[in-house]
């Protein structure tokens, strides 16, 4: 009797040896960084933005600054699906992707850095964003007075002819647009939604 108790204990234990082993073994392949409202965020997302960045500036933010990114572009999704905002054309997204091109040099530096950092083309189309914002010609050439003429002329240059400027003003206002109607329309949008960050 004494053998057979002996033996199921050692089997007991070996069996429970054998599961916490394997329990090891097992690795989490993702998990929820965070909800927001009924949607989730998952880590495996924070850490392909973090490998967007590096490729983009050789550095990435933390988990928390990605996350917060992640939840933006939730917002930003979900209220263009909501609002029918019609997404960029073809033509728009390759010109996009041919400026990251070229903004990382030569096509075989691109390519390094794409490797690296284990991002495919689709994944840039992915997180590029360019939401169309008007710049009236008065905007441009207040530009131009108050900001490109002063600054020449305080470096002891020759300020560019306005419409040899005009191009570079435009680009820098539409960011400055929506750079700042972005993060006003975020700031309203995350009061009203129920967000909650499991990565801090």
């Amino acid at each position: 009797m004494s053998c057979r108790i002996q033996n199921r204990a050692a089997l007991a234990v070996l069996l429970l040896f054998t599961a916490a082993g394997a329990a090891r073994a097992q690795q989490v392949a993702d998990r929820i960084a965070a909800r927001v409202e009924n949607d989730i965020v998952l880590l495996s997302e924070v850490r392909e933005l973090g490998a967007y960045q590096m490729l983009m500036n050789g550095k990435k933010e933390s988990d928390s600054r990605l996350l917060d990114r992640l939840i933006d572009q939730w917002i930003v999704r979900t209220e263009a699906d909501a609002s029918h905002f019609p997404p960029p054309s073809d033509d728009d997204v390759e010109r996009e992707l041919e400026k990251t091109r070229s903004a990382l040099g030569p096509p075989e530096r691109f390519a390094a850095r794409l490797r690296e950092s284990g991002l495919q083309d689709a994944d840039l189309l992915d997180s590029r964003f360019r939401p169309a914002v008007q710049i009236s010609p008065q905007a441009i050439e207040d530009y131009y007075q108050k900001t490109v003429v002063p600054y020449a002329q305080a470096h002891g240059e020759t300020p560019p002819s306005l419409d040899a400027a005009r191009d570079s003003i435009r680009e820098a206002l539409i960011q400055r647009g929506i750079d700042e109607q972005a993060d006003r329309w975020l700031k309203e949008s995350r009061v009203r939604l129920h967000i909650e960050k499991r990565i801090e």
